[in-house]
């Protein structure tokens, strides 16, 4: 009998450190001590509310995989290959629809909260901070992700995972002027770019390219370093905080790929050349641009995807996390061979729950993904397993919404444990208050 409870035990510590455990897929968060962290964060919480919320829902978990593999059991091999035949006839299908004909790019700025906070205090850059409160994280900067510390978790469990850790509270104003600054950038390469947040974005830079290609002599643009550059990005770019852009030209755009032409420009004007920044005309060098911008306008660095959709493009911009880009060709087989070793917890959309039910059938990257489509046809409901299905064949969205009205709004707070049901109306009644005040604000009353 005790060698059982212990078996339930060691099942229930498993699975929670599934959903709380250290997910070494985030960037920052690569050959840490897993073992060491996964029992300070058990430690930490073991026997508190939270954690016994925490067991309850991986219960759940565990109750529908329990669902799944009993249906598993009873497909037979006429039912296996009867969805064989028609999930690789809709493949035929999707694979004469694929679009590899649009430029796509995801914009993500670096540990944002963290690293506005680390610009406008000197003194946490060589600190481990996170953004947030003793109740919830919103995110942690690269020295703090080095102990485990990361966005959705707990202060308090953060606190255990690094004793010196400095929580800053959050300040959505401060960094709600900064993404502006940013979108201002953005909307000239895309003025149709979605906002993912206030540190995201998606951007079809495809007519983009085709413009720059044949812009006028009065279109073209250059930057201008005042001061000698100290920084380099992962590509090598020179990434210096102390550029000042829209000195040298009142010309709004470009930059062109023939250097000694450009320095000639740069010698008429009487500038030095050595100092001066320019970029070409490919995809590459159009994002490297961007980037180049946004360090200069807000001393923030922000890392890139390049791809042909926006799935793709997403799961880009997390390859040379930080101040990094990566793109893939528009060319099936170098979108298969991305995907072929990809681990599925690197997909977007694709989280814990989701993540331990295909472990649980074998599946750990998008290459098995396909390998198990018709398997995965006969499990899960027609939006999941089509859902599956496009993304291990790298099919994506090359449309972005246009930020057009305005459809909802909301407010939001963190707080601690409420107990009786008047704290929880007193809350209740404040959060209504200032979605009010909000909506008076937009003049939506």
């Amino acid at each position: 009998m005790d060698d059982m409870k212990k078996v339930a035990n060691s099942s229930c510590n498993d699975g929670f450190l599934l959903r709380m455990g250290l997910n070494d897929n985030k960037a920052g968060m690569q050959g840490l001590d897993k073992e060491k962290i996964n029992k300070i964060i058990m430690e930490a919480t073991k026997g508190s509310k939270f954690y016994e919320n925490e067991l309850k829902k991986d219960q759940q978990v565990n109750q529908r995989i329990e669902k799944m593999m009993q249906l598993k059991e009873k497909i037979t091999a006429q039912q296996l290959l009867k969805a064989q035949l028609q999930v690789d006839k809709l493949v035929i299908e999707l694979e004469q629809s694929r679009n590899l004909s649009s430029t796509i790019v995801h914009i993500d700025m670096d540990a944002f909260y963290a690293a506005v906070e680390m610009r406008d205090n000197p003194e946490l850059k060589e600190k481990p901070i996170a953004v947030g409160s003793m109740s919830m994280l919103s995110t942690s900067n690269y020295h703090a992700r080095r102990f485990g510390v990361r966005a959705a978790m707990p202060g308090f469990i953060a606190k255990r995972l690094c004793p010196h850790l400095t929580i800053v509270p959050l300040n959505f104003e401060k960094y709600g002027k900064v993404s502006k600054e940013v979108r201002k950038i953005l909307a000239e390469y895309d003025p149709n770019f979605m906002p993912m947040g206030l540190d995201e974005a998606y951007l079809n830079i495809t007519e983009h390219l085709e413009e720059r290609l044949n812009w006028p002599e009065d279109k073209r643009r250059f930057f201008f370093n005042t001061e000698s550059t100290t920084g380099t990005d992962k590509d090598g770019m020179n990434m210096s905080a102390k550029f000042n852009e829209g000195e040298v030209s009142s010309s709004p755009v470009l930059f062109e790929d023939n250097t000694s032409l450009m320095d000639d420009k740069l010698e008429q004007r009487g500038l030095p050349v050595e100092n001066s920044v320019v970029f070409g005309t490919s995809a590459e060098e159009v994002v490297k641009e961007i980037r180049f911008r946004i360090e200069q306008k807000t001393q923030l660095t922000a890392s890139a995807g390049i791809a042909p959709n926006t799935m793709l493009a997403k799961m880009c911009s997390d390859r040379n996390k930080p101040n990094g880009q990566y793109r893939i060709s528009p060319e099936r087989l170098a979108v298969l061979d991305f995907l072929k070793d990809l681990p599925i917890r690197k997909v977007p959309g694709i989280g814990k729950v989701t993540e331990k039910m295909l472990k649980a059938l074998g599946i750990v990257t998008c290459s098995e993904l396909y390998q198990q489509r018709a398997l995965l046809s006969l499990l899960f409901s027609e939006v999941s397993w089509r859902n599956f299905l496009d993304i291990s064949l790298g099919l994506g969205s090359t449309h972005l919404e246009k930020d057009g009205e305005r459809k909802s709004m909301s407010t939001e707070r963190t707080f601690s444990e409420i107990n009786t049901a008047e704290d929880q109306y007193s809350l209740c009644r404040e959060l209504c208050r200032d979605l009010a005040q909000e909506l008076q604000k937009e003049a939506l009353e």
